[in-house]
């Protein structure tokens, strides 16, 4: 009698879909933020994109969550900002998703808090 279980989604893959969850949508400039080997860095990846309105901002969320469920099997531990939806947060814990309104993206400036990390750009 074997037992199979799922294994857990690797931190790769659990950036891939959160990236593909916000292409299906028309995230603007998306970016992944490598933290590994920043000191202080509460995570292994930031996961970046901007929308133009906050209805888009939590139509991306909706879909960030289903795909990474549907391909991973795993639900976001956190989620913060879906109120006003200009910035919503979803923390897989390994790897944190921001999906920002496009003037609060500007305002907080993550990438520019977190500069020292190495980017990889998407269209």
């Amino acid at each position: 009698m074997s037992s199979r279980t799922k294994s857990a989604p690797t931190t790769q893959q659990l950036v891939d879909s959160i990236v593909r969850g916000m292409q299906e949508l028309k995230a603007s400039k998306i970016i992944v933020l490598d933290m590994r080997n920043l000191k202080g860095a509460i995570t292994d990846y930031f996961v970046i994109c901007h929308a133009e309105s906050n209805r888009q901002v939590e139509a991306i969320a909706k879909s960030i969550d289903g795909l990474v469920k549907k391909e991973t099997g795993e639900d976001a531990w956190h989620t913060e900002g879906r109120e006003n939806a200009e910035w919503i947060l979803l923390d897989y814990i390994n790897v944190v998703a921001h999906v920002f309104e496009a003037s609060k993206r500007d305002f907080f400036g993550l990438e520019e808090l977190w500069g020292d990390a190495e980017i990889q750009t998407f269209e």
